[in-house]
């Protein structure tokens, strides 16, 4: 395992579309696995695999708390199958946009289907915390920011802070 460097805004490759897996082997768990393990240092809840750089359909995500055991979680060409109408503020952050928190809005509830680690397929439903997770890295695997939700002042001023705070690194 690895720990890869997470691309920040504004890297032209954080708006690329990422492409479908064509099967989960072990090659694949390897990035699952050194994406877990970057995500985990950084420190973050989810990542795909275009912030380090990969252009795949591939997401890591572990909501355990610090107090309670990793629950690591792995999606591969993950999509959503239903939104709710009903929506939800969430104040969100983002490993690619380092130190900018702000609200977005998104559909409360979604059905998804993915691989997961083992190839399986899986069908469930997200609400809460882990809806606002996996909605937000989807966006990333359509080239997508949580700043690109936001007015675009606001994301204007995010990218000119996290420039700011590369520089001064």
């Amino acid at each position: 395992m690895a720990i890869r460097e997470i691309l920040t805004v504004p890297d032209p490759v954080l708006k690329q579309k990422s492409l479908p897996v064509e099967q989960v082997d072990d090659e694949l768990r390897a990035l699952m696995d050194d994406m877990l393990e970057t995500m985990y240092e950084a420190p973050g809840i989810g990542l795909a695999a275009i912030q380090i750089g990969v252009a795949k359909r591939v997401i890591v995500m572990d909501l355990a708390r610090q107090d309670e055991e990793p629950q690591p979680r792995y999606f591969v060409n993950p999509e959503i199958l239903w939104r709710s109408d009903e929506t939800a503020p969430y104040e969100e952050g983002c490993l690619s946009v380092p130190e900018i928190y702000d609200e977005v809005e998104r559909p409360a509830r979604v059905r998804l289907r993915y691989l997961n680690y083992e190839g399986e397929l899986v069908e469930e439903d997200a609400d809460g915390l882990y809806a606002v997770c996996i909605q937000h890295e989807m966006d990333h695997l359509e080239g997508v920011l949580f700043i690109d939700h936001l007015s675009r002042l606001k994301r204007e001023q995010a990218v000119r802070k996290v420039k700011k705070q590369a520089k001064a690194a």
